[in-house]
């Protein structure tokens, strides 16, 4: 058996093909709301692609709520109206894969209120986690050695703290093209990392001390070198 690998634009483009076929599908059976899907391995023989190729497009169209997958029965169409339905996978297809400053844009974004709501709702455990991640960073900046992925953990156990959800989810989501894109850009020198820990320092602090305006502030002034990167290039 020849093992078919994939690239990112590759699968990429498999997905919108599937997602668009299971939207005509819908269409052509007259699907409505809470009505069940055929089998993942009947939609993969009917397609022609691997049953995690359609379950990748099944998990994505339930992360923005238009399937249901309910453990040992099966999926099936959310509560949406067709129209609404149709439309927003419409939007989904039109989709494309962020680019490196949109991505680092939406991250400042989101981490400006992940901060002060963190300030305001952390908890004992939060802190543990924020505290953890920043002396792993620190020690890895101290020797030298990458600490780009530290410092991400660092900002999740941020994001974690703010009690939202979907803003964690979020963060979740963009992190690993963060991290695989740092270095090619060129965002983060060895100064930038030592003055790093000084900054995140101050933003623990503020988040201890339940000081949101100032934690919102200390990120602000942490993001000064993406701010020009963003807006600036």
């Amino acid at each position: 058996m020849k093992l078919e690998i994939l690239t990112k634009s590759e699968n990429a483009q498999l997905q919108k093909s599937i997602i668009s076929r299971l939207r005509d599908l819908i269409n052509y059976k007259n699907l409505e709301p809470g009505d069940k899907l055929p089998s993942e391995r009947m939609l993969s023989e009917k397609f022609g692609v691997s049953r995690s190729n359609i379950r990748e497009a099944i998990q994505k169209l339930e992360f923005y709520g238009l399937l249901k997958s309910i453990p040992q029965s099966g999926t099936f169409v959310a509560n949406i109206g067709v129209i609404a339905l149709n439309g927003m996978i419409e939007d989904i297809l039109r989709l494309e894969e962020p680019d490196f400053k949109s991505l680092v844009e939406t991250r400042i974004l989101l981490e400006l209120k992940t901060a002060r709501l963190a300030a305001l709702r952390r908890t004992d455990d939060d802190l543990s986690k924020m505290k953890e991640a920043l002396e792993a960073y620190t020690e890895k900046v101290l020797k030298g050695e990458d600490a780009v992925q530290e410092d991400l953990l660092f900002h999740l156990a941020i994001a974690k703290a703010s009690g939202n959800s979907t803003m964690n989810t979020l963060m979740l989501i963009i992190t690993p093209e963060i991290i695989t894109n740092f270095e090619k850009y060129h965002v983060c020198d060895a100064d930038l990392a030592h003055s790093g820990i000084a900054e995140h320092q101050a933003i623990y602090d503020a988040i201890e001390n339940q000081d949101p305006p100032l934690a919102k502030q200390k990120m602000k002034e942490h993001f000064k070198v993406l701010y020009q990167f963003c807006y600036d290039t």
